[in-house]
């Protein structure tokens, strides 16, 4: 008689998981995945990897059933298997980290809440104040991650141009600033600079992909 039970399966189908998340490189392939559809091309390019080192670290979230493949052409796309649980998964493994790992809480005090000690702002709050008009929603992703999906009326600024193109934002609105989730630097140095130059500004609490798995509207690029 087999001594692998269901409950045995079943956890080794989930350390199977585990071990596909136990790399940096994949965690941030992941990041770059929740932004959409990607090709091993681009994402080598995205996370300065190789060619051939995205590509295994790929295989192995494709074995967990972490992300799953479609060909284009001569192109292999590569996305979330999954979105919201994805996205979870991480945003949970984040959370036990913060919580339990000293270096991780190093990392947060000496970086994060350096550059910006104020309390970001809520999904429900910028809902609220999208509805009322009140603020500029700032993306400071790349405008290829912008042109895939974001905030409803978001307007896209990428980090590198945030300084020639301030006259762009209105200097008797708070802005708003967001990127591809909560451990992205983007959205932090965004608001550390606008603040240098005297602008109200404030960090959504992660990013665009908390925003679209939380079921709340976004929009794409015509």
């Amino acid at each position: 008689m087999s001594s692998t039970g269901p409950k045995q399966a079943i956890y080794a189908s989930l350390a199977e998981v585990a071990q596909a998340l136990g790399h940096p490189h994949r965690l941030e392939l992941l990041e770059h995945l929740a932004q959409g559809v990607r090709s091993v091309e681009d994402l080598s390019a995205r996370a300065h990897l190789s060619f051939a080192n995205t590509s295994r670290h790929l295989q192995i979230l494709r074995r967990a059933r972490l992300v799953e493949t479609e060909r284009r052409g001569k192109h292999m796309l590569y996305s979330l298997a999954g979105d919201a649980e994805v996205v979870a998964l991480i945003k949970a493994l984040g959370r036990v980290g913060e919580r339990n790992v000293a270096e991780i809480g190093r990392v947060m005090a000496d970086y994060f809440r350096a550059r910006d000690a104020m309390e970001p702002v809520s999904r429900d709050e910028l809902v609220s104040r999208l509805h009322d008009g009140m603020v500029t929603v700032l993306d400071v992703r790349p405008e290829d991650e912008f042109a895939a999906g974001h905030l409803p009326g978001a307007l896209n600024i990428p980090l590198a141009e945030l300084e020639r193109r301030l006259g762009e934002l209105e200097a008797d609105r708070e802005v708003i600033a967001y990127c591809r989730g909560p451990y992205c630097v983007l959205s932090f140095e965004a608001v550390a600079a606008l603040r240098e130059q005297g602008y109200l500004a404030r960090r959504l609490e992660d990013g665009y992909p908390e925003w679209k798995t939380a079921g709340l509207p976004v929009e794409t690029a015509a």
